[in-house]
């Protein structure tokens, strides 16, 4: 296998980084920040600069930790898995896009200086041409992107130094009168310009002493721009007219007529055209590769992969990128471009944040030669600012960083998940870690089954299901003598009057009661019957569990009507309400079941249905099989949790059965007598919930509905979701 050469030094490092920040947004941004926030724009880019830092360290970690070749997207990916990745690569895609396009947009006018042309023809033209260049696979050498940047940075040096002598003090009055909300605004408008950063990040493989040279020339080249720009933009401000800049579409253009004459007029002219075409043409390069390498990864169609046999390049990226470019020079107003350029890459610099914390809190090999300092602080600090900018960067800005991430979940659940298995190094992390807590629970629980029963019938059953209910409640309860209480619940109309109804005792009421002592007998515990009269049965279930004290109401699990997929099952309103925990049973029979299937998502089980698991075993002398979904953790973490549930549990815990699947030998494994599960949470965290997977079998089932208090919370359950 071939290996790149590591023969790029600091100085190398450092030509990359600042090559790819330094670009035509110098050019435009100033005055556009300047109509925002004043004078205060020089404060703006030097805050900007500051606000890169975390990121630009972190990618500097990951950098150091993965040496190859790949864009800002690869380590988000690696790290947080494709969703996430996902959102990068789409958000990065479109930073790059709009950076093309304000590159255009911004920098034609310059051209037009020196051409009487119309600007948006001009722009379109020169979109195109460059869109062929890259499908044609005309290379851009580094000796050529070398020279543009060295005039480039002459240009502005020459700018800057040359008109500083002829800066008023009094154009800077009125320094802060745009107030913090401009100062934000404007920072947030400027970001862009910084977006090239971290962009040596991709040559990683080929830097001598990554670990040493990819963290200085990243930090040098980010203290070297920054004082560029707030020198070039306190210049600007110095030498002109508020409102003539604020203005104009060549912003340096006329700062350096004013200070330099005709001169300086024509280098600033030459530097922005330079800065036009290198600046768009890296914008559809590196724009285009990022469907290429998501293709690659399968988070896109493989078209986008396909190198042209012809030309050597992927043809389908480009033009994708291409046509994007095209639309966004007709109909999108430069500032708007710029607002969501930036939008889009303060979004991807958050999420560079959270990487790092996913890489060293994860599970897999994660061995950087260079770490960030003051870690976690310094990536929370990131992240956290990075979306504080995001809101007062103004609706526009606001919404298209929305709308990316809505979209790009809504691909990722729609293409990417049902193609891709991978998962992000801080997945292992989060699944550990959720486990560790709901074993920590469940020891302290372990022996916390319910004492008081209620069987809440709301409709008459025949003896057989009459038998199973009571049979399943006292299995619950016997270990620790406990009461079953069988409530049969009868429902009239509102103008019956409640003592009419009572007075009426059928013999149907008796037989029921006599069956119930006889029942009580043959299970061997306490049980009492009683019948309840009332107009609405589910608030009258709620009340008599309340009234008893009870720890858990029993019901059988009736097949949804038309009327209850309309509007709501009955027992939905019993489990938000019920002051205790409630099991809803799918009643197919109830015989001293011992063998008993704990079934759930991939994630932990609730320490309550672990519980019922073990009340069942317990009371039938059997044993239970842990069944964790179709999604399971992998094989060594799901070992470790079952292994130390197992050492909780009084009962034998049996071989998982696989989803029930004929053996090898021709024989089929023995179905599960009870299966017992969660049951989905209801109400905000139904969102979140899927409530357990299940084996489709034909036994009892058992659904638990922990009540409220020994759920946990919305983020535990986000969680779950998201880790299993």
């Amino acid at each position: 296998m071939k290996e790149l050469e590591r023969d790029l030094g600091l100085p190398s490092v450092m030509a990359i980084s600042v090559g790819a920040m330094v670009g035509s947004g110098i050019f435009i941004l100033p005055a556009l920040a300047l109509k925002i926030a004043g004078p205060s724009v020089i404060a703006a880019y030097a805050l900007a600069g500051l606000l890169v830092v975390p990121a630009a360290l972190s990618k500097s970690e990951m950098a150091t930790a993965m040496p190859e070749a790949g864009g800002t997207y690869i380590y988000i990916e690696r790290g947080m898995g494709p969703l996430l990745g996902t959102i990068a690569g789409v958000g990065t895609w479109f930073s790059l896009s709009f950076k093309g396009a304000l590159a255009l947009v911004g920098g034609v006018p310059y051209l037009l200086l020196l051409f009487e042309l119309p600007l948006q023809p001009v722009a379109l033209g020169l979109a195109t041409v460059l869109i062929l260049i890259n499908v044609l696979g005309a290379e851009q050498t580094g000796r050529l992107q070398l020279g543009i940047v060295t005039v480039m940075l002459a240009a502005l040096g020459w700018f800057a130094a040359g008109s500083a002598p002829s800066a008023q003090a009094g154009n800077f009055a009125g320094f802060f009168d745009a107030g913090a909300g401009g100062l934000f605004a404007a920072t947030g408008l400027v970001f862009v310009s910084y977006a090239g950063v971290t962009k040596v990040a991709s040559v990683a493989e080929e830097v001598e002493d990554p670990g040493t040279n990819i963290p200085r020339g990243i930090l040098g080249s980010l203290v070297f721009t920054t004082v560029l720009y707030v020198g070039i933009v306190a210049v600007l401000v110095g030498v002109t007219d508020a409102g003539s800049v604020a203005g104009s579409d060549t912003p340096v253009a006329v700062a350096a007529e004013v200070a330099l004459g005709q001169a300086g007029w024509v280098a600033v002219i030459l530097a922005a055209i330079l800065a036009l075409v290198s600046t768009a043409n890296a914008g559809v390069l590196s724009a285009s590769r990022y469907p290429f390498a998501m293709s690659r990864d399968q988070l896109a169609p493989p078209s986008f992969a396909e190198i042209s046999d012809r030309f050597g390049t992927p043809v389908a990226s480009i033009t994708l990128t291409g046509a994007v470019l095209l639309v966004l020079i007709a109909f999108v107003p430069i500032l708007d471009i710029a607002k969501l350029a930036s939008a889009f890459q303060i979004l991807v610099f958050a999420l560079i944040n959270v990487a790092v914390v996913a890489f060293r809190e994860g599970t897999t090999e994660y061995e950087p030669e260079f770490t960030a300092p003051l870690y976690p602080y310094l990536q929370v600090f990131g992240a956290v600012t990075s979306l504080l900018l995001l809101t007062q960067m103004g609706s526009i800005a606001l919404l298209g960083a929305v709308v990316i991430v809505v979209a790009s979940v809504v691909w990722y659940l729609g293409y990417v998940r049902p193609r891709v298995d991978r998962e992000g190094a801080a997945v292992g992390a989060v699944r550990q870690r959720v486990d560790e807590e709901a074993l920590t629970e469940t020891a302290a629980d372990v022996d916390d089954r319910p004492r008081e029963v209620l069987v809440a019938l709301t409709k008459p059953l025949d003896e057989r299901r009459e038998r199973s209910l009571l049979a399943a409640a006292a299995d619950l309860v016997r270990a620790d003598d406990g009461q079953v209480t069988v409530v049969r619940f009868q429902e009239v109309a509102d103008q019956v009057p409640l003592t009419e109804a009572v007075t009426v005792q059928l013999s149907a009421d008796r037989s029921f009661e006599s069956r119930v002592a006889e029942f009580g007998e043959a299970f061997d515990v306490a049980v009492t019957a009683d019948e309840v009269v009332s107009h609405d049965t589910k608030h009258a279930i709620v009340n008599t569990a309340r009234r008893r004290n009870v720890d858990a109401v029993v019901a059988e699990h009736e097949p949804l009507r038309l009327r209850s997929r309309l509007f709501g099952d009955p027992i939905d309103w019993v489990v938000r309400h019920a002051p205790c925990d409630v099991l809803l049973i799918d009643n197919l029979g109830y015989d001293e079941p011992d063998r008993v299937v704990l079934t759930g998502d991939g994630g932990p089980y609730p320490p309550l249905v672990v519980n019922v698991a073990a009340a069942v075993a317990d009371a039938n002398n059997g044993e239970i099989s842990l069944w964790r979904g179709d999604r399971p953790a992998t094989a060594d973490e799901a070992g470790d949790y079952r292994a130390e549930l197992t050492d909780l549990l009084s009962v034998p815990v049996a071989p998982t059965p696989t989803e029930w699947e004929p053996r090898t030998d021709g024989g089929v494994p023995a179905e599960p007598d009870v299966v017992v599960h969660r049951g989905p949470d209801l109400g905000l965290r139904g969102a979140v919930d899927s409530g357990g997977a299940r084996p489709a079998v034909g036994c009892t089932t058992i659904t638990v509905y922990p009540h409220e208090s020994r759920r946990p919370g919305v983020v535990r359950r986000l969680a779950e979701r998201l880790a299993f």
